[in-house]
């Protein structure tokens, strides 16, 4: 973390060094990120852009129907990704309803690492676990960790859904390989987390039923049932564990 910059004025924050950039009030980067929300992207695999409130409805309609089936989500990201990915498996799995999966177990992890190489280290358990009726959400910041692109390449060859969450560069290879690909214009990964955080927890209060009155697409739409509201395929089904 960097020290405070010295801006002289009050209520600015910094970074000094290689990563410096200008010191911003906190209102400038509440909207910074408001801006950053406002702006993202939700492409389909073929790259059709849909409305965000679509893209949510899609990505909601999805997990559903993965509990219909009782497959299984299964969350990847490295870093604050990693840890992202870890919450949201225990809200989805707690709160849903939804069989979820995280590969965060320390011997698993070091064992495949040791063994395969970090690049393997979330394909490796996809390759043993995952079916076609699964979904991945692949959550990275710049697009580009080669053992995310590994593990959504298998994901796509066995047929299973794929979520991408993405920021950086609009052109980075995780983007093209989803069948929902989520991007946020950021170039900082402090940003770009916060994004994605914020996106993960809507699309969760959505399928839980406990977000807001955003109009659903799909079928949601067609039997006038909002993003965050309780679907048919929800009724009745109690929260269970992971």
């Amino acid at each position: 973390m960097g020290k405070p910059g010295k801006s002289g004025k009050s209520g600015t924050v910094g970074k000094t060094g290689k990563d410096a950039v200008s010191a911003v009030t906190w209102a400038a980067q509440v909207e910074r990120i408001r801006k950053m929300l406002g702006q993202t992207s939700f492409r389909t695999a073929d790259g059709a852009a849909l409305a965000p409130d679509e893209g949510f409805a899609r990505w909601r309609d999805d997990t559903l129907e993965v509990r219909a089936r009782n497959g299984a989500i299964f969350f990847i990201g490295n870093g604050a990704s990693a840890s992202m990915a870890s919450h949201c498996s225990a809200d989805l799995a707690k709160n849903a309803g939804v069989h979820t999966q995280v590969f965060s177990d320390l011997s698993l992890i070091t064992a495949i690492s040791n063994d395969l190489g970090y690049e393997n280290v979330f394909r490796e358990p996809l390759r043993r676990r995952a079916t076609p009726a699964d979904l991945l959400v692949a959550i990275s910041s710049s697009g580009r960790s080669r053992n995310i692109l590994l593990a959504a390449e298998y994901a796509g060859s066995l047929g299973m859904k794929i979520v991408t969450l993405t920021g950086m560069a609009p052109d980075n290879p995780l983007r093209a390989m989803g069948t929902l690909n989520v991007w946020v214009a950021g170039a900082t990964y402090g940003l770009i987390e916060t994004c994605h955080a914020a996106l993960l927890h809507y699309w969760i209060d959505a399928v839980t039923g406990a977000g807001g009155a955003t109009s659903g697409a799909r079928a949601g739409a067609a039997a006038g049932t909002p993003v965050g509201a309780p679907t048919p395929a929800a009724a009745g089904r109690r929260p269970g564990g992971k």
